[in-house]
């Protein structure tokens, strides 16, 4: 490899795209093509970027096995960032399978580093935390090691354990003092901030006030009955009942959380589930048949009870639960609290985001589904708790971020 081949590299792994392209950007070899391809990435334009790499490994051909692996595994890691995420895996796979063969150890880790990333970013934690473990972090250049470790804390922060993720960011913080590169140090900064900033809403005794991610930790620890917004549960210290296939029924324990310590009318209750201005007996049939549904769904967490024109909460769990069925669909409803000792409702998203289906459409799903709980996993759609620790993890190992971006980090 020749001076300004190396010159070039050297600049890549510093942070400076610019000083790289100014050696080899006339030039149209097959090391220099892929060189240009990864500052083109680093600048932000990854079509040009991609082309490049493509070309690349063309040039290269058959007989440069590790060098085309590399482009390849350069190729996956601008689609991972530019969230491209039907970019075929098989290919990267091969790249790193390739690369551990000719003992390349330093790019096959990177490889795996960027399937933990993609792991990590369409929620699949569990795989993710055990492909971590798989991935020896030795062979890493310190700029990589940043990569990781951010991905070590963005695991922690979904799975709501806070000191393990800022003893990540500490690490990352300084792996990137030791890369040098300012983008990664802008990368961990923000990390930082997302952890101070408020990731959620408390709405308790008809007062709202925003929780950092140490309180909501603290809270779900506790022994405070909460309806979760964002994961649409209801969970207290040992039990959690998920609402999430069950729309109407979570609208209607939301309000029953935020109306206490007082009771919710029935008039909220209809506007809230069935989004209902003008109430029929219809309506009023219909609430009473979701109510109790719902009585039958938390009724090992709260006592929902009924009034003429309100529902009105117990003092402790239902001891009468357990009467199910039609005993219990019967039930008169109006407005609700739940137990005196734990009533609290956190709010995860941004904003009121209550996903709701038409009553008969509900109950047809149910029907065909009776007796299944809906999944309890983090919807990226809705949850700014999720886009917190999102925007906190960088990837953008091989494109550090554009210069505006910087120039905004900076500022």
């Amino acid at each position: 490899m020749d001076s300004l081949i190396t010159a070039a590299a050297r600049a890549l792994a510093a942070g400076d795209p610019l000083g790289a392209l100014n050696r080899v950007a006339l030039r149209d070899d097959a090391p220099a093509l892929a060189l240009r391809g990864i500052a083109m990435a680093q600048l932000g334009d990854f079509v040009r970027a991609k082309a490049l790499l493509r070309s690349a490994a063309r040039a290269f051909g058959p007989k440069e096995a590790v060098a085309r692996a590399r482009c390849v595994v350069a190729e996956a890691e601008i689609a991972l960032v530019s969230r491209d995420l039907g970019w075929p895996l098989k290919a990267l796979d091969a790249a790193r399978a390739t690369l551990e063969a000719h003992g390349d150890r330093m790019n096959a880790a990177h490889a795996r580093n960027l399937e933990v990333r993609r792991l990590l970013l369409i929620g699949r934690l569990d795989e993710a935390e055990h492909a971590l473990a798989r991935l020896d972090p030795t062979p890493l250049p310190p700029a990589s090691q940043v990569a990781r470790e951010l991905v070590v804390a963005g695991i922690a922060i979904r799975r709501l354990r806070t000191k393990a993720a800022r003893d990540a960011l500490t690490r990352a913080e300084h792996a990137a003092r030791e890369a040098g590169i300012p983008a990664l140090t802008a990368e961990v900064e923000s990390a930082f901030l997302a952890m101070d900033a408020p990731a959620a809403r408390l709405i308790s005794r008809g007062q709202e006030r925003p929780l950092r991610l140490e309180e909501v930790e603290e809270l779900q620890a506790s022994k405070a009955l909460v309806v979760d917004a964002c994961r649409r549960v209801v969970r207290d210290a040992g039990m959690v009942v998920s609402l999430a296939t069950r729309p109407v029924l979570f609208a209607l324990a939301r309000a029953l959380g935020e109306a206490w310590p007082g009771d919710a009318p029935r008039s909220t209750l209809l506007a809230r589930a069935f989004r209902a201005k003008h109430a029929d007996e219809s309506h009023r049939a219909r609430l009473r048949v979701e109510v109790g549904w719902l009585r039958v769904e938390l009724r090992t967490l709260a006592d929902v009870r009924a009034t003429k024109r309100r529902v009105c909460a117990g003092a402790a769990p239902c001891t009468r639960g357990r009467r199910a069925g039609a005993a219990c669909r019967r039930a008169a409803c109006g407005g609700a609290r739940l137990p005196r000792r734990r009533r609290i409702v956190v709010e995860f998203s941004a904003g009121d985001r209550d996903r709701r289906q038409p009553a008969h459409r509900a109950a047809r799903a149910r029907f065909a589904r009776r007796g299944r709980q809906g999944a309890d996993v983090w919807s990226r759609a809705c949850a700014s708790l999720d886009k917190r620790a999102d925007a906190g993890i960088p990837d953008n190992l091989v494109t550090p971020g554009s210069p505006a971006e910087r120039l905004d980090r900076a500022s």
